[in-house]
């Protein structure tokens, strides 16, 4: 069965960053083509969300996935959906920054 995936409003600004941070130095075709990466591997997950790490630690149905070994994507997997909580750069502390959010209902 196919899930919903949506994307928290953290998630958008995070690839819009991505974005802004990549085309000034790589070139807007390059930025446009990562970002277009990472939403693929986001949309694909509606057939089988119950990948990358669970961290219910931080929040029951958490899971943080790894892409191109420089995105995390922290995802949250419910029977209804899959959620995009948000999408971290390399080098951010992700545990952290997770911490400190509010779950959004």
């Amino acid at each position: 069965m196919l899930r919903p995936v949506r994307f928290s409003l953290e998630a958008i600004a995070d690839l819009q960053n991505m974005y802004d941070y990549i085309a000034p130095r790589g070139g807007k075709q390059v930025a446009a083509a990562y970002v277009a990466r990472i939403n693929q591997r986001c949309l694909g997950l509606s057939t089988f969300p119950e990948r990358g790490t669970r961290r219910d630690d931080i929040w029951p149905g958490l899971r943080l996935l790894g892409f191109e070994r420089r995105v995390t994507l922290a995802i949250e997997v419910t029977p209804e959906e899959v959620r995009i909580v948000r999408v971290f750069g390399r080098g951010q502390d992700v545990e952290t920054l997770l911490r400190g959010e509010i779950q959004e209902p």
